[in-house]
């Protein structure tokens, strides 16, 4: 049985479905952090990756799977006042997620994860072949933990979401 959804994971939500890229991270078993962006999809709880079946962020997660991914919205510069630089900041939301990647192998699992994928980007409707699906590594993660953030909201914006 799902879990009902939180207020936290219902302001992530809505975050991430105004996304096209995340951020990864990464740690190796020594502590060195490595990030990088990628495309995703998101359904139900779980965020889908995928990468080509080699390199230095599958030797990682083969050591250690744990996962944390960034979703970041907005660009807008606001200010308090314009000649106060500490009252400057960026208009943004949030939402760092947690989890642990798995691997997706069977091949119409695979399939599915890649039509929730591909729906981040566009309406059409694809079909992949066998070798096409078997090259491709699926990651699914399972989102243990949603924290949302808002960046730049006036005192006011802030009243009225901590009121909500």
């Amino acid at each position: 049985m799902k879990a009902i959804h939180t207020q936290e994971q219902d302001n992530a939500e809505a975050i991430i479905a105004q996304c096209k890229i995340c951020h990864i991270g990464l740690a190796d078993t020594d502590g060195t952090p490595y990030v990088l962006p990628m495309n995703f999809g998101y359904s139900d709880g779980v965020i889908y990756l995928h990468s080509g079946p080699e390199g230095s962020h599958l030797d990682i997660l083969g050591r250690n799977n744990k996962i944390c991914i960034t979703f970041s919205t907005g660009d807008k510069l606001v200010y308090q006042d314009e000649n106060v630089a500490c009252s400057y900041s960026m208009r943004s939301d949030s939402v760092i997620c947690r989890g642990k990647v798995e691997f997706v192998e069977d091949l119409e699992e695979k399939t599915d994860a890649m039509n929730i994928l591909m729906a981040n980007y566009t309406d059409r409707k694809f079909t992949y072949s066998n070798p096409a699906i078997m090259n491709v590594k699926v990651w699914k993660v399972e989102v243990e933990s949603f924290n949302t953030k808002s960046f730049g909201l006036t005192y006011k914006e802030y009243l009225k979401r901590v009121n909500q």
